[in-house]
């Protein structure tokens, strides 16, 4: 039985990754008749004529922008002019007139700063006859890299690969939310926080985005690389502040900080600013169509179902305990939903580092449900768990995510693991490892945060 249920839940986790698939999802959206290209979005079709511009760009970042670029690629074949994306290696696809460049993630490396040269080179020399076609998804903060650079009385000055790669180290293990460290990493950048869109005047710029973003802030997507900031180096000081990690920022990356306070620098480009005239921002996909395809599929295996959000946040292993206490409600009084029931959620909860383990905030999530199973067997029977990200890496790992089951705490059990020691350690990816119930699909290619699926029988 615990068998064929983590079968359904594998099935209901890859009919909600179908429904993002980027190539589709832009096949379906976009289309060329002459010169004259189309592109629907929820609330109307908005139309360019190709014959206006001399030069046409193709440029991006993020986990899924390959397959992005494989349907830019087969609509607009030989109009393409020249193309530089930035991917995380095992992300790609066979394009033929879009590079690849293998990029840093999460964490930034020389790839990220190549890339970042690269798109910043062209799109400082693109005219008000260029069409620049950028193709943002989630991973592009490190994925694409610029270090910001200034020139003052005692001549230029600018961050280093090794200034960013620090700062990042400082951001993930600080316990912030991704909003919080996109406002820090924008005013270290000289391409995020609209900053590209700058960067681009006068050229026109079509903005195609797939959110990993909780809420699909433009602004947070890839640190808002072509979108008004409302954010300010002030507040980025304060949120240094507020999770102390000031003491492990390199000096330089602390005076720009200091420095933008001051004004001595200039801000991100706000609303209003000139440059975003010739913007067009259009988000194709998000984690709420990805949980209504799991509801759909959840239906058609015989679960009754109810999606709560694609907005939950917070600490992986509170959203945990959260899921729990609403299966248990479900176990025993069929509270919000009947049974056989398949409860779905999504987002990008957050993990605070304490050990020097392995792992990834789903795999984390699904060791902290095992352990309040643990906790409390016999109200636990008949609850079945999975948590996996949707672009098939769960942090620094080669798995989505993992399950969590009766079965599986006594497989745990039976290899004398216990369940606290791994998570004191944040080692959840070896927990799971050592007893096979790890949820691995491989790159995945799209990239709309996490789900989390709990069956109740």
């Amino acid at each position: 039985m615990n068998t064929d249920v983590r079968k359904d839940l594998s099935e209901i986790f890859q009919a909600s990754l179908e429904r993002v698939d980027p190539y589709m999802m832009l096949k379906d959206r976009m289309s060329l008749k002459g010169k004259n290209l189309t592109i629907k979005t929820d609330g109307e079709t908005l139309s360019w004529d190709l014959g206006k511009y001399t030069r046409i760009l193709v440029l991006g970042a993020g986990k899924a922008t390959a397959k992005m670029a494989l349907a830019v690629e087969e609509i607009l074949g030989d109009r393409i002019s020249e193309g530089h994306i930035a991917v995380k290696p095992g992300h790609t696809e066979n394009l033929a007139r879009v590079k690849m460049i293998m990029a840093g993630h999460p964490v930034p490396d020389a790839g990220s700063v190549e890339a970042g040269t690269t798109i910043a080179r062209l799109c400082k020399e693109a005219d008000e006859k260029t069409l620049i076609f950028n193709l943002i998804s989630g991973g592009g903060s490190a994925l694409l890299s610029f270090p910001y650079a200034w020139d003052d009385a005692e001549g230029h000055h600018a961050l280093t690969l090794e200034d960013k790669q620090a700062t990042t180290k400082a951001l993930l293990a600080c316990g912030a939310n991704i909003k919080e460290i996109n406002c820090i990493r924008k005013h270290l950048s000289g391409i995020k926080g609209g900053r590209l869109a700058q960067l681009s005047w006068p050229a026109e710029s079509v903005n195609l985005i797939l959110s990993d973003v909780v809420g699909d802030r433009l602004d947070s997507i890839a640190s808002g690389l072509a979108v008004p900031d409302n954010s300010t180096y002030e507040e980025a000081l304060r949120l240094v502040k507020k999770f102390d990690i000031a003491g492990k920022l390199p000096p330089l990356a602390w005076k720009v900080l200091q420095m933008g306070a001051e004004g001595k620098i200039p801000e991100t480009p706000k609303k209003g600013d000139p440059s975003f005239g010739n913007v067009r921002n259009i988000l194709i996909g998000s984690n709420y169509g990805a949980l209504l395809a799991a509801e759909r599929k959840a239906k058609e295996l015989g679960y009754t179902t109810i999606v709560l959000s694609s907005e939950v946040t917070g600490e992986a292993r509170e959203a945990a305990r959260f899921y729990m206490g609403i299966a248990r409600d479900v176990a025993k009084h069929e509270l919000a939903v009947k049974k056989p029931a398949c409860v779905i959620a999504g987002g990008e909860t957050t993990v605070t580092l304490r050990g020097s383990g392995k792992g990834g905030r789903n795999q984390e999530m699904a060791l902290s449900f095992l352990g309040e199973i643990e906790a409390d067997p016999d109200n636990s029977e008949g609850i079945w768990f999975l948590a996996a990200s949707t672009d098939g890496n769960d942090g620094p790992t080669d798995a989505a995510g993992a399950f969590a089951d009766t079965e599986v705490l006594a497989a745990g059990k039976a290899a004398g693991l216990e369940i606290q020691d791994y998570l004191a350690a944040n080692d959840s990816y070896h927990y799971y490892d050592k007893i096979g119930f790890l949820c691995k699909t491989g790159p995945t290619n799209t990239n709309v945060c996490d789900v989390q699926l709990t069956v109740i029988k």
